[in-house]
């Protein structure tokens, strides 16, 4: 944990007292005692530095002193193909690590039907994966994230009022243009909005579909790789190519 997370609720104060799972990180992992210090951040809210005020064994009293802004939210947000639940569960946390404003996750035809009843999609089992993600970043901007079940209702229906001057990137394997490339191509400021197909790609009619609403196709070389290891590469080159 790189960046102890608290609710806004608790940061209300100038102190606040972890109990269970963050008390015992703060006592038994970091090995913190009373006048030392750590990072902090507000889930949506600024970071800051904590105060070890007093370490008991079923609890942790910190004294706060937090920011007033709060970090922008990541340039980067991402349409992704329903993955396999077992996937999708291990995926959110180094999504959020890498940093993503929106995750939209949508059906496809080669996404199977079942996945949407899966517990993966759970929004306690979401939150406690990205809350993850962002504290091994120190990153407390939580990702929002969206469940659709057409894909053509999004792309038609919903995108174009979320991003209206967002840079478009279609990920498959038929396309041989680099993604870092495209992204290293976008203007300072500008959001990224990139969508990433299931295992077996996007169809030629999901292709088309995001090509007529302004996705532009790229492609990360010629190796065939699983749905969460190409999100993470994805992200990554894509988060790279960003950077002056």
């Amino acid at each position: 944990m790189n960046l102890l997370l608290l609710e806004p609720e608790e940061a209300s104060g100038g102190e606040v007292v972890l109990h269970g799972a963050r008390a015992r990180h703060v006592r038994e992992v970091l090995r913190l005692d009373v006048g030392d210090g750590l990072r902090v951040g507000v889930v949506d809210g600024p970071t800051g530095t904590a105060e070890v005020l007093q370490v008991g064994p079923d609890a942790v009293r910190l004294a706060l002193r937090l920011g007033t802004a709060r970090p922008p939210r990541p340039r980067v947000d991402l349409v992704l193909a329903l993955p396999r639940p077992k996937v999708l569960k291990r995926l959110y946390a180094p999504l959020a690590a890498l940093g993503v404003g929106r995750l939209h996750l949508t059906n496809a035809a080669k996404v199977e039907r079942y996945y949407f009843d899966s517990h993966a999609l759970a929004p306690a089992v979401i939150r406690e994966r990205l809350l993850e993600g962002m504290a091994q970043a120190r990153d407390p901007r939580l990702p929002k994230v969206e469940v659709h079940r057409s894909l053509r209702a999004l792309v038609e229906d919903h995108l174009d009022p979320v991003y209206p001057e967002a840079k478009r990137l279609l990920a498959d394997p038929v396309y041989a243009r680099r993604a870092s490339r495209a992204a290293a191509a976008v203007g300072p400021g500008r959001r990224v909005l990139l969508a990433l197909g299931p295992e077996g790609g996007w169809t030629a009619f999901e292709r088309d579909l995001f090509e007529r609403h302004g996705f532009v196709g790229v492609g990360l070389g010629p190796r065939t790789l699983r749905s969460d290891t190409a999100a993470v590469a994805l992200l990554a080159i894509v988060h790279e190519a960003l950077e002056p």
